[in-house]
């Protein structure tokens, strides 16, 4: 049986990570999903290359498309649009509003030649406010959403962004794929596309969860406080410590003693421990042979003495866990039904037995490069069960295939290769 997007079409003109993740779901998903690029490559081709135009990051978020090389500022483009977007049910596109206009991709040309067409922009502020023309990446949004202050890291003094993976893009690639599978289901009751805006800082706030919730009652009062304290800190030049110390939502709450949910270096080897509930709480202090007052009722965590007991009780913690190998630590919190489990590394994780158990690493033959491993499908359907996903394009790959199903014969590719229409 075919995937649950099985003749479903997407045109892809986005670059990067967000919009090309998006693409990725959707062909893993079973759509036919052809990726528009410059004839030269999208820039994540060329970005720390392996080959003449190909880079680990292409490959990863562009696998399973069909590559079609299109130089948009030419005008024989316009015509292979204007035969390639009836033929579409979903366009992708993150250039910044003017570009997507400037490049004759924008939702009112494209919806004009097919008005089912469900269009997903993903642009970095939001189409409207005084920052919507201007361009965003995630590092630069983590920076504008508070993201990097609730992080507190610093290096050398400096402000440390989350850079070990691309959090606001990923979830942005996600949330693009989630609604254009939203709207599909909307046309099919009303027959009608429809235009879909995201953004990074749309993502970047909801990933601060609890942290962008302000209750009236209980925040207002604190949050004009610490406006006001660091408009005046700013003023002074306080330094980026000072800062964080004057904005009790950018750091961390911290948990009571930071007993409960954190990696503890073990005899031997580091491993995470985490127990959210109360029972799971004292089942590790049990475990430990500890007892902590924080739990008790009437504890109050701002007090001094407060802090003192609960870092001690912290550092005999790390004590004790630290008396045991890794192994034995986990065959106790196992037996005592305490969620723990060991810090790994990613070159460990292809092997790994639960996430082959579940297919969580598919491999795939490239062209070129012939075989890849890569992250499987985020979702199993035991119904409508997609094709395992097929490797990321060569550049120009498919664009013979995709411009002839258009109708357009060998000599009009031929001579739009020469012009330099397409790749």
């Amino acid at each position: 049986m075919p995937g649950p997007l099985d003749d479903v079409k997407v045109v892809d003109f986005t670059e990067i990570i967000a919009g090309p993740l998006a693409g990725r779901l959707l062909a893993d998903l079973g759509a036919d999903v052809i990726k528009v690029e410059p004839p030269w490559g999208e820039p994540w081709r060329l970005t720390q290359r392996f080959t003449d135009t190909e880079s680990r990051t292409f490959m990863t978020y562009n696998r399973g498309k069909r590559s079609l090389p299109l130089n948009l500022t030419k005008n024989g483009a316009a015509e292979i649009l204007k035969r390639l977007i009836p033929k579409m049910d979903i366009a992708l596109v993150n250039f910044r509003p003017d570009v997507a206009a400037k490049l004759g991709v924008d939702y009112e040309t494209l919806s004009d030649i097919n008005p089912r067409l469900i269009y997903c922009e993903l642009t970095a502020y939001g189409r409207e406010g005084p920052d919507a023309d201007r361009p965003g990446y995630d590092m630069i949004v983590q920076a504008m959403t508070g993201m990097v202050a609730s992080e507190t890291k610093t290096l050398d003094g400096v402000p440390s962004w989350v850079w070990s993976s691309p959090l606001i893009d990923t979830s942005a690639g996600i949330c693009m794929a989630w609604s254009v599978c939203a709207a599909l289901y909307a046309r099919e009751r009303t027959g009608v596309g429809q235009k879909i805006e995201t953004s990074l800082l749309a993502s970047a706030l909801s990933l601060m969860g609890a942290r962008f919730l302000h209750v009236e009652s209980l925040d207002g009062e604190t949050r004009d406080k610490t406006i006001k304290e660091l408009e005046a800190k700013r003023a002074e030049g306080a330094t980026y410590e000072e800062m964080v110390a004057a904005s009790p939502g950018s750091r961390r709450r911290e948990h009571h003693g930071n007993l409960y949910y954190r990696v503890y270096y073990t005899e031997d080897s580091p491993i995470g421990v985490g127990c959210l509930s109360d029972p799971l709480r004292r089942r590790l202090l049990e475990t430990l042979g500890l007892t902590d007052d924080g739990l008790e009722p009437g504890w109050d965590p701002t007090k001094p003495e407060s802090r003192a007991y609960s870092q001690a009780l912290e550092q005999r913690a790390e004590e004790l866990i630290a008396e045991k190998p890794s192994a034995e630590w986990l065959q106790i919190f196992e037996e005592r039904a305490i969620p723990a489990g060991p810090v790994r590394f990613i070159e460990e994780m292809f092997d790994d037995p639960q996430v082959v158990a579940n297919g969580l690493v598919t491999e795939v033959e490239h062209v070129q490069e012939g075989k890849v491993k890569m992250m499987g499908p985020m979702a199993h359907f035991r119904g409508t069960v997609p094709t395992p996903p097929a490797a990321s394009p060569a550049l120009g790959q498919h664009a013979g295939e995709i411009l002839e199903s258009l109708g357009f014969t060998k000599a009009e590719v031929e001579s739009w290769r020469d012009d330099g229409v397409i790749g």
